[in-house]
């Protein structure tokens, strides 16, 4: 099937900070009598958004099996909300009134994706396109941070971008705060972020956002979503491991293009996976865990370079050194054997094939590559029998800006009528 390229609404995805909120219904199913209309209003969206072509009103009666009379009063409704946009009538050449086609309205409704990272903060709006309508990105070291004044910096940084979409008559649907820890979907809760020196904390209130519904999610899982919505020529494959590398490493783990979420939401720690007992000690008390190896600030040091560095320095010394390649790779950046060791272990488990490298691994995969794939030769049982795949991630810088933008705006087209 395919989807409109913007947002990926159809795809069938859970987040971690939206769990049993955005997922997407697959077919009609019944419906009692009154939610018919509620229903039927989620399949005409549905239909004007999985299409690579614009629809007519015809054309969504016969996607959708509704009457065509029923179908006009909906797409008229939708459009008079900001959900759909007309195109100027088209003809084909033959008698009859031309045909309207019909597209995802935009910069009318949009979603805010929000992040605090260890070494950023960040806010992007996108609109029901998939557009980036507005975005602000804050490099910062927030290493053991004060998580009141970081969240008061990035409810600011929220209200400044959402204020601005607002001026030029947009509608902030609400937000997605991406985190890089466990989060608690059912409580609202961070219950621990390593890397920040965070735990047991209720961040939405700090940000002061008022009456806008913002849910919290974890950082590479909102990534995941953003990868799976594609962006690219090249489309996301159906069952993946998606790993975001920054400071920390984190992984989401989507099966048929949906998001495996665990008992509640807390897998994928990919990060804290210990490969070697005898190594130095992470932030979350274990040692020899895979960030101490393969996070930023570790391949940093590794290179010889402060670890505060920004990736483009350590691409720079890669490639002066003359070290692009596998040969190179393997001197110069060692964390491929560590990150391979780990991801050979999820293979094992988990029986997928498909690696999707993101973060600042994407930039680094050349040198990267080589030793991953090795290991994983070496210590994947079924290697002899399967094709595995080490790909860079195609979602963009700071995907779970994005990933959080999108999570917003599948909710709000799985319940237009909330809207009309």
């Amino acid at each position: 099937m395919n989807y409109y390229p913007g947002l990926g609404y159809s795809q069938g995805v859970t987040t971690a900070g939206t769990a049993r909120e955005t997922t997407t219904r697959t077919g009609p199913g019944a419906a009692r009598q009154h939610t018919l209309r509620e229903r039927n209003l989620e399949l005409v969206a549905r239909a004007v958004y999985e299409v690579p072509e614009p629809l007519s009103r015809a054309g969504v009666a016969s996607a959708t099996g509704l009457a065509r009379a029923t179908v006009s009063t909906l797409v008229d409704q939708l459009v008079a909300a900001g959900l759909v946009r007309e195109l100027p009538a088209v003809t084909g050449g033959r008698a009859g009134r031309p045909a309207v086609p019909l597209v995802p309205a935009p910069r009318s409704v949009v979603g805010l994706g929000l992040e605090v990272n260890v070494d950023y903060l960040g806010a992007r709006v996108l609109d029901l396109t998939g557009e980036v309508v507005s975005e602000q990105v804050v490099p910062g070291a927030l290493h053991d941070s004060d998580p009141t004044v970081v969240l008061r910096r990035l409810g600011a940084l929220a209200r400044d971008v959402s204020d601005g979409v607002a001026a030029a008559g947009m509608t902030v649907a609400g937000a997605r705060l991406a985190l890089p820890g466990l989060v608690d979907p059912r409580t609202g809760l961070l219950e621990v972020a390593p890397n920040l020196g965070w735990s047991s904390l209720d961040p939405v209130p700090l940000l002061g956002l008022g009456d806008l519904d913002v849910r919290i999610a974890n950082e590479a899982k909102l990534a995941a979503l953003a990868e799976l919505a594609g962006g690219s020529d090249v489309a996301a494959p159906d069952s993946f491991i998606f790993v975001s590398g920054d400071v920390g490493i984190g992984a989401a783990i989507v099966v048929d293009r949906e998001l495996f979420l665990g008992e509640r939401g807390w897998n994928g720690e990919i990060g804290h996976v210990v490969v070697d007992p005898a190594g130095p000690r992470c932030s979350c008390g274990a040692f020899g865990c895979l960030e101490q190896y393969a996070g930023k600030e570790a391949m940093m040091r590794a290179a010889g370079l402060p670890p505060d560095s920004a990736l483009s320095a350590l691409v720079a010394c890669l490639t002066e050194s003359g070290t692009a390649g596998p040969a190179g790779g393997r001197a110069a950046l060692p964390a491929g054997r560590a990150l391979g060791s780990a991801l050979a272990d999820f293979v094992n488990l988990l029986d997928v094939s498909t690696i999707v490298l993101g973060g600042a691994y994407t930039e680094l995969l050349p040198w990267l590559r080589a030793d991953v794939v090795e290991v994983l030769a070496d210590r994947v049982l079924s290697a002899p029998f399967v094709d595995l795949d080490v790909r860079a991630a195609q979602a963009g810088p700071q995907a779970a800006l994005t990933g959080g933008a999108r999570a917003v705006l599948q909710a709000v087209l799985a319940d237009p009528a909330a809207w009309v």
